[in-house]
């Protein structure tokens, strides 16, 4: 076939010049190992592949198999015949249910599709033996050394506990990261008509049940709950049918009082792969051998076909083997590492149901749609406006207003939306003076239509700046430079708040300016730096920090009291006091930083100690009825840091001293961390502490859309939305999100000057009709 990948033959007596097709291994015979068998073969009846499946041809664990009109889309244009045949079985159905206490919340419009496994791999044989692929069931394949040795290309499609990726695990470098639920695959003998989800509060905690149809008469069943709450409930010590009986009593209503059947089913904790290579030489990882996504969001099967379709692609069109395992994996890997952070925030949330059960039922039930962050407020309006708009009834949403533009309350302080301008360092300041720069970069965004715009982390002494850039509350004209700020925001912004942040850069201080070299030493004027424990940043890079005695806790604490009485002066609307990314109070929260052997180290309670007696000391100077915040770590994201648990504990101590909102930040706490990163990947932890605590909570990081900003406070993770880099982009960013929206109330009014534009500008027309240039 024109374009196939082949490979030089050989003769008795040398290279044989005529090429010859590919030789292909493939070890694992569920979907994706098969459909990459078919398609592969199918692209060039001259290839010899052969499948090894050490299981018989009817062995397969669970039932039902879901797969996305996408996905279905991609296996109608590769295989036609495939498709015809998957279409004839489907089941479709457009509802969720989900029944919270007793009560069932419906939200329609959102289209699966499903058939039985068995069915799936019957279809996918058929087309295999079709085709002239070699099956070999119920037989182990050779070792992995062995099969790359005599074949051109081994796929790999062995699963989760593949033994062709532990074979040459040095190279593929897999990490497996387990969790804390247990679940089992189970069956019931009659169709669900919507994705059920169901919650039952037991006496020794909370399970769920995820049930949907894969055919007429039949449902899947899935069981899961904390693993301590499984070992409550003695379901270690139960075998299979004992199992499914014990939990068709327990969700009998769900199931009509009907039974529940197992297939070699198994109490298991779900296991994350991630490969930091997907190839090696010839052999290739695919499906769950490479990488594997939680149940909860229905993707296992469906990567692993559309991981077929695009290694089959990727030989059909790159000149090489190389060059198509390289374009294959670089094809797939963003489209999967997007599913697995999907798929990893879905397995948290359910993990951590137990927070949301006293939510109002339609909070809780939009909570549990949008928890992998994939469906958001504006999708799910449109799948089911109905619904949607029940949930925003029951936020208190006036007509016609989206979420983010409801008032929030703070003490005396009520903002008009819920979007705050993250604080954010500019270092553009002369000697700690706020200057014309500062001026205009807040004042624009106050005029961009915010509820509250927060100053960069404003320090509060020279030897407490990051670097010589950073801005100060430590002199007469510092003030009078910010009160210039404070003063334009409140005449020309009128309904905008403004907050100051103070901070204490510690051992992260007398830094080089972010543009000539983050976190880099000063290559001249250097002062001396302070902190917890006398830990370097970099050990060899930056300085090792003096660590503070009792003399100089008292004059820092003294110090941020002197910037708080000045802030208070300067009118700022909101004090937040800085205790995050490994600055000087971060440095005493942190186990990692903080090594004290005295009353300000140690446990939790000893590494409160001085940043609560530093918050103390602003509340009782801040005026009763402004504000005060505290921004937070909430992890390291490094081994022996903050835990998420440690969080909690920290903004709670917070706020029994007063704070009224927790500012919930991640990271930057030591240079050796490993963070998450992905969309609104911080939000997760200010999700956990409101909805433990019930204390407001600002989320942050990496929200970049006014969808997820809403879907964020509807689900009730959040009560304030901050944003920093769509700020930057845009200073009116809160404006623009308005009148996308169609928004015109009072939560996002427009300054008088700008109404004008209030408009989207229109652009020149790209659909007008086109001339007639010929006659037919």
């Amino acid at each position: 076939m024109a374009g196939a990948l082949t490979v030089p033959g050989r003769r008795d007596d040398g290279p044989d010049p005529v090429a010859r097709a590919l030789r292909i291994a493939v070890v694992g015979g569920g979907p994706g190992g098969l459909y990459a068998a078919a398609l592969l073969k199918r692209l060039d009846p001259d290839r010899e592949i052969t499948l090894w499946e050490r299981n018989a041809p009817h062995d397969t664990f669970g039932f039902g198999v879901v797969l996305s009109d996408e996905t279905l889309g991609g296996i109608e244009h590769a295989d036609p015949v495939v498709y015809e045949a998957l279409r004839a079985e489907f089941v479709r159905w457009d509802d969720i249910d989900i029944v919270h206490r007793g009560r069932t919340l419906t939200s329609g419009g959102h289209g699966f599709a499903a058939l039985g496994r068995r069915r799936l791999l019957e279809i996918l044989h058929k087309r295999c033996r079709t085709l002239g692929v070699e099956l070999r069931f119920r037989t182990e394949a050779p070792p992995a050394a062995e099969l790359a040795a005599e074949y051109d290309l081994v796929i790999a499609a062995d699963g989760v506990h593949s033994l062709t990726r532990e074979a040459h695990a040095a190279h593929f470098a897999p990490r497996v990261t387990g969790h804390r639920c247990r679940y089992i695959w189970l069956a019931a003998d009659f169709a669900f008509d919507s994705f059920r989800f169901e919650i039952a509060e037991t006496e020794h905690g909370v399970m769920q049940l995820h049930g949907y149809p894969f055919s007429a008469d039949s449902s899947t069943v899935i069981v899961e709950m904390r693993e301590e709450v499984w070992r409550a409930a003695g379901f270690a010590e139960l075998d299979e049918q004992t199992s499914a009986d014990r939990c068709a009593k327990i969700f009998a209503d769900a199931l009509d009082g009907r039974s529940l059947r197992g297939n070699k089913s198994a109490w298991t904790a779900f296991r994350t792969v991630v490969n930091e290579h997907w190839s090696h030489a010839n052999t290739v990882l695919l499906g769950d051998a490479a990488h594997t996504a939680h149940f909860s969001i229905g993707s296992g099967t469906k990567l692993a076909v559309e991981d077929a379709l695009a290694l089959a692609a990727c030989v059909e069109e790159q000149p090489s083997l190389p060059a198509a395992l390289a374009a294959y994996e670089s094809e797939r890997r963003p489209v999967v590492e997007s599913t697995q952070r999907a798929a990893v925030a879905s397995l948290r949330w359910f993990e951590e149901l137990r927070l949301y059960l006293d939510q109002p039922p339609r909070q809780f039930a939009f909570n549990l749609l949008t928890r992998s962050r994939r469906v958001t407020h504006d999708n799910l309006r449109l799948r089911d406006p109905a619904f949607t708009g029940t949930v925003e009834r029951a936020f208190d949403c006036p007509p016609d207003t989206p979420p983010m533009f409801t008032p929030f309350r703070l003490r005396g302080l009520e903002l008009r939306n819920r979007v705050v301008v993250s604080a954010m360092d500019m270092y553009s300041a002369v000697d700690g003076v706020p200057g014309d720069f500062h001026l205009v970069h807040l004042g624009a965004r106050a005029l961009g239509g915010a509820g509250l715009v927060m100053t960069e982390m404003v320090c509060v002494s020279a030897p407490g700046r990051i670097t010589p850039g950073c801005t100060g509350l430590y002199t007469p004209e510092q003030a009078k430079a910010w009160r210039r700020v404070t003063d334009f925001v409140h005449r020309q912004a009128p309904g905008t708040a403004i907050g100051v942040q103070l901070g204490h850069s510690g051992r992260k201080g007398s830094t080089k300016l972010m543009w000539e070299g983050i976190d880099e030493p000063l290559d001249d004027g250097n002062w001396s730096v302070v902190a917890a424990s006398p830990i370097p940043y970099r050990p060899g890079v930056n300085q090792v920090p003096h660590a503070l005695d009792r003399a100089g806790l008292t004059d820092i604490r003294e110090q941020f009291a002197a910037a708080a009485w000045r802030a208070a002066r300067c009118d700022f609307d909101l004090l937040e006091l800085h205790c995050a990314h490994g600055y000087l109070l971060s440095g005493f929260l942190s186990p990692l930083t903080n090594q004290r052997t005295d009353r300000y180290g140690g446990s939790l309670a000893g590494r409160l100690r001085f940043p609560l007696e530093v918050f103390d000391s602003l509340r009782g100077i801040w005026p009763d009825d402004r504000p005060m915040t505290v921004r937070i770590s909430a992890t390291d994201w490094a081994a022996g840091g903050t835990s998420a648990e440690e969080a909690v504990e920290i903004a709670r101590a917070f706020a029994a001293h007063g704070a009224d909102a927790i500012d919930v930040s991640t990271g930057q706490v030591v240079a050796d961390e490993r963070p998450e990163f992905g969309r609104s990947y911080q939000t997760p932890y200010a999700d956990r502490i409101r909805n433990t605590l019930g204390i407001p909570v600002i989320a942050v990081g990496a929200i970049s859309s006014w969808d997820d900003v809403n879907s964020l406070l509807l689900a009730g993770r959040a009560d304030l939305c901050a944003l920093g880099r769509p700020h930057l982009y845009d200073p009116n960013w809160t404006l623009h999100a308005a009148a996308e929206q169609g928004y015109t109330g009072p939560g996002a009014p427009w300054p008088q000057p700008y109404r004008a534009g209030s408009r989207k500008p229109p652009t020149g027309r790209t659909d007008a009709p086109r001339p007639r240039l010929t006659l037919k």
